[in-house]
């Protein structure tokens, strides 16, 4: 019988122990998510916080009440997203250079409409909840949408993805499946070698 190869040994066992370990991290971001998510969870009891200007990715103050000053609006964009009575359609998203600051700038969902055309809107003080925004981070969704536009959908809970659990469980997976070829590859050998 052939000796057990060393380097194939040692790179099948350095790939399972990296994928283990990456199973161990992802369980560990599950309990840190569950936790953001509780914390989450409770922010529509909590007060009312000074808008973000320069967010802390780390900690930000999602599902939180706020408020803003829109001095300019400087773009706009639409999204689809849902009215407060769900209803498919467009979320309308602008651009606001902050009064006061002229280099902070914020998003802020202004309305929600069945069309993509963006609302005549030119800026002002917006009140509303602090959502999630995959392109800045987050936005400040208006409690009181603009003219001729209905309200949209308050930021969920269910936006904010949590599957790190599943990828824990897939890493694992690999590191099982990993392990069991190696053993068959080796037994298949010893056989070979046998007869």
């Amino acid at each position: 019988m052939k000796r057990i190869p060393v380097f194939a040994t040692l790179v099948v066992m350095a790939a399972v122990a990296i994928m283990i370990y990456l199973g161990i991290w992802q369980l560990q971001r599950a309990q840190w998510k569950n936790d953001l998510l509780v914390e989450y969870a409770a922010a529509e009891g909590k007060s009312v916080v000074k808008w973000p200007v320069r967010p802390d990715p780390e900690n930000l103050p999602l599902f939180r009440r706020s408020s803003l000053d829109c001095g300019q609006v400087t773009g706009w964009r639409s999204s689809s997203g849902r009215s407060r009575n769900n209803t498919a359609g467009y979320a309308h998203i602008a651009t606001c250079n902050l009064a006061g600051d002229e280099n902070a700038t914020a998003q802020v969902v202004i309305g929600w409409s069945k069309s993509p055309k963006s609302p005549d809107w030119n800026g002002g003080r917006v009140e509303g909840i602090i959502g999630p925004d995959s392109k800045h981070m987050l936005r400040l969704v208006s409690g009181t949408p603009a003219d001729g536009f209905r309200s949209n959908a308050s930021p969920s809970l269910e936006n904010i993805p949590n599957n790190h659990m599943a990828y824990a469980w897939q890493w694992f997976f690999f590191a099982f499946i990993a392990a069991l070829i190696y053993v068959l590859a080796l037994v298949k050998r010893a056989k070979e070698d046998s007869g």
